[in-house]
């Protein structure tokens, strides 16, 4: 008959419930509460037998505490108990003294202090069996204290002559060197000399010491590399070596052993030639003779790529280390092409070539179900990308944006933006792409694609025709995508002359009338999906279709006259400042409205995904509501033009009008329509340098109280940095208010940059910290770091950060 739950709460002389027993009871439990209940009687059953003594009950008692324990329930208490048996005689209580010792004490708690000295005795046994249980349980839980004490007896032990006890000793002494760094030294002879026994327990345990020890001196890995030959050997023997049912996993010999060997050979052989050349012949037989079609195998094969890639190997050699990840990508299981391919993401800007004969493979791991290994192949995918294969893989980069998670839209539109900027073939296939991107994906670029695009678009001034009229069909079918809407209302105020021409020679032309295209574009205004810089995109593309137009000038009139009262201040002002010209300034209107200058490139490696543009007229000549042409007027002309929404101050000394031209200067206060002034150009400051991404704030004070931090990021390396992520901290007076970020990927080789804007209300004006955390993914490696701005000092309307180490 099973025993009821009702013996349990017997007397404590009843005898105690046996191990099984209780599991059975407390497994059988329906309810948490009544799962509680056993347990607590129990735990009184259990701490009664502890205060009877040595009755022959104790052990059999803390293996039912450890259970309760592994439960999750308290069992603080039996940790004395624990000391009281590694100190019996007996075989049995012993080993479950040193069992509770390991699960229930810590070198945080004062008792582990108390069994130091039982296992220093207990290292002296004459039996194996008791040495192994000391040994282990030091390996476990000894804290710093411990291992000092304990350090000689274990040296002495790695030179025993029981196998048994040597790779259970050679584990304690790595224990004991992470614990206690400048112990190391005394286990080096040992540690050599461990490398000439056969048993595999013992060589494992013996590279794991030598790699410890390599990684923590690099006096120690110089005298270690004089063993590499010894450990060619070991491996070799490994790789030729029958069939032995002790050590063979799935038919490959120890793969346990081979893998902690090759990773200390890559520590050995790493920039150093020497050893890297005794260790080739030996990977190269590794990586040909190993079976890839199981789990063990391909183990092996993989960490010997890495070694492979990571010491000074032969070209051949990188090439078939190459192919076996080129295998790997046609494996069934996702945690193989997965890690293949984020190993190849770390040598395509070495080894391109050799990675480009796996493009077809790499393509094809885009259509995988799984999220991750899209996003590995994508990575690798934008990396393989050339002047040579940029059209066939655009066209399956395009394919996959139609298709992808949303999560990966805008990863997969910037580096398609990129990717076209470096290597397009033509402008007009560049212009084309972009614009297959907007319509595909134009809620999901970066802020910086619109005036990029706009940028490319003046400077292929013989496709202006042929863009204004495939914008004007995309706005026409679509105006969700707000990207692409702004560029058209752009194209559209600026070439709307040759959209209504109807010739173009690049595309078949459609015939347009004046009021098709004020259609198109008021509905960007009414519709309830534009945004207030669509909008004021529309509003300027209407009015300037007034100097283009002949027929419906008074319509313009009407719809600009409509957003004078706009709830939108942008809007409203620059509706206003429109009106005011068709008013006041009705002779000077054709001149302000003229069409755009050339866009020039602020630098050789500005690129689509770089936020800067500039044009070839002083920064204050372009208003920022008016698109501005270029005339002269007389200098009383020009002070009227100031004074449009009121009153100036600023006097004018009449001078002879310059003859303008579009790559010369004109009037820096010509078209300013508020007032002509000239910003202060704000201090930029760098706060963060590190793996290649400089980290830089402008801090713009607006008030007494509230200032602007803009924190701006590039990225100097060869590859690209994902997952970028900005997190900031302020004291608990200063208010902080996070924009969102311009994007989360840092294009590679400086060619563009992610912002993110904070705003800081400090209603105290106490002195401004900010800690700003920066975390970021770099060729498959996850960094995250903090820097600390100290101070802001205010300088006027700027303030300078101070930056302290953390």
């Amino acid at each position: 008959m099973p025993l009821s739950i009702s013996l349990i709460t017997d007397t404590v002389m009843t005898p105690s419930v046996r191990l099984q027993e209780m599991i059975r009871v407390i497994r059988s439990a329906r309810t948490q509460g009544e799962e509680r209940g056993i347990i607590q009687r129990e735990c009184a059953d259990i701490r009664a037998q502890f205060r009877q003594g040595d009755n022959g009950e104790r052990s059999h008692s803390l293996a039912k505490l450890l259970y309760v324990h592994m439960l999750g329930y308290p069992a603080h208490f039996g940790q004395m108990e624990c000391v009281r048996l590694i100190a019996s005689p007996r075989y049995n209580e012993k080993r479950m003294g040193y069992l509770g010792a390991m699960m229930l004490l810590d070198e945080k708690q004062d008792a582990s202090l108390l069994i130091t000295n039982s296992i220093k005795n207990d290292l002296s046994h004459s039996s194996q069996y008791v040495q192994s249980l000391a040994l282990c349980t030091l390996a476990c839980m000894g804290s710093a204290e411990m291992c000092r004490d304990l350090a000689p007896e274990i040296e002495r032990l790695l030179r025993a002559s029981n196998s048994y006890i040597k790779k259970k000793a050679t584990l304690c002494a790595v224990h004991i060197m992470r614990k206690v760094p400048e112990l190391a030294e005394l286990f080096i002879p040992a540690a050599r000399s461990l490398l000439s026994e056969k048993n595999h327990g013992v060589l494992h345990g013996a590279v794991v010491l030598i790699t410890e020890l390599c990684a923590q001196n690099p006096d120690t890995l110089n005298q270690f590399r004089k063993a590499v030959p010894e450990l060619v050997q070991i491996m070799k023997g490994l790789v030729t070596s029958s069939y032995s049912p002790e050590h063979n996993v799935a038919g490959i010999s120890d793969p346990f052993l081979q893998v902690r060997i090759l990773r200390l050979l890559r520590i050995l052989g790493h920039n150093n030639d020497t050893a890297s050349d005794a260790m080739n012949d030996l990977l190269a037989q590794v990586a040909t003779n190993t079976d890839s079609s199981k789990t063990a195998g391909s183990a092996v094969l993989y960490e010997t790529v890495l070694t492979i890639m990571d010491i000074n190997s032969e070209s051949g050699l990188r090439v078939l280390a190459v192919n076996i990840l080129g295998r790997f990508l046609l494996n069934n299981d996702r945690n193989i092409r997965y890690i293949s391919m984020t190993s190849l993401q770390k040598i395509v800007q070495t080894d391109h070539n050799a990675v480009q004969r796996h493009r077809g493979t790499i393509v094809d791991c885009l259509k995988d179900q799984d999220t991750s290994v899209k996003r590995r192949a994508l990575d690798l995918s934008l990396a393989l990308v050339s002047a040579v294969n940029i059209r066939s893989m655009m066209k399956e980069l395009l394919i996959f944006l139609s298709t992808c998670p949303l999560e990966l839209r805008s990863q997969t539109a910037s580096g398609i933006f990129n990717a076209a900027e470096r290597y397009s073939p033509s402008k007009r296939w560049h212009i084309d792409t972009i614009l297959h991107v907007l319509t595909t994906a134009g809620g999901d670029v970066r802020d910086e694609t619109v005036p990029n695009l706009i940028q490319l678009i003046t400077t292929a001034s013989e496709l202006h025709c042929y863009t204004v009229h495939k914008l004007y069909r995309a706005l026409v079918k679509d105006i969700s995508q707000q990207s692409l809407v702004q560029v058209a209302c752009w194209c559209i105020g600026e070439y709307g002359d040759l959209l209504l021409k109807g010739e173009c020679e690049e595309i078949e032309p459609v015939q347009v009338t004046e009021d098709d295209v004020l259609e198109a574009l008021e509905t960007v205004l009414q519709s309830h999906m534009s945004s207030p810089a669509t909008r004021g995109f529309a509003l300027t593309a209407t009015m300037k279709l007034s100097t283009r137009i002949t027929d419906n000038v008074d319509r313009i009139r009407s719809i600009v006259s409509i957003y004078g009262s706009c709830i939108d201040l942008e809007l409203q002002q620059r509706a206003v400042e429109y009106n005011a010209l068709f008013k006041k300034y009705d002779h000077m209107r054709a001149a302000v409205l003229e069409r755009m200058p050339v866009m020039d490139k602020n630098s050789p490696g500005h690129t689509n995904g770089d936020t800067s543009g500039e044009i070839k007229e002083p920064d204050t000549s372009i208003p920022k509501p008016v698109e501005a042409g270029f005339f002269s007027e007389p200098a009383s002309q020009v002070c009227d033009l100031l004074d449009l929404l009121g009153g100036t101050d600023m006097s004018l000394q009449p001078k002879p009008a310059p003859t303008i031209t579009p790559t010369t200067t004109s009037s820096a206060d010509l078209l300013d329509l508020l007032g002509g002034l000239e910003p202060t150009p704000v201090p930029t400051v760098t706060v963060y340098e590190k793996n290649g991404l400089t980290l830089k704030t402008q801090c713009d004070k607006q008030t007494e109280t509230d200032v602007t931090v803009t924190l701006i990021a590039s990225n100097s390396t060869q590859s690209d940095i994902i997952n970028f992520t900005l997190q900031a901290a302020v004291p608990k007076s200063v208010q902080l208010q996070m924009k969102a970020p311009s994007g989360n990927v840092i294009p590679a080789h400086g060619l563009g940059q992610v912002t993110q804007t904070v705003l800081l209300n400090n209603p105290n004006m106490v002195s401004l910290k900010m800690r700003i955390r920066v975390s970021y993914s770099h060729q498959g490696v996850v960094h995250q770091d903090t820097v600390q701005i100290d101070s802001f000092p205010s300088l006027g309307w700027n303030c300078q950060p101070s930056i302290s180490p953390l």
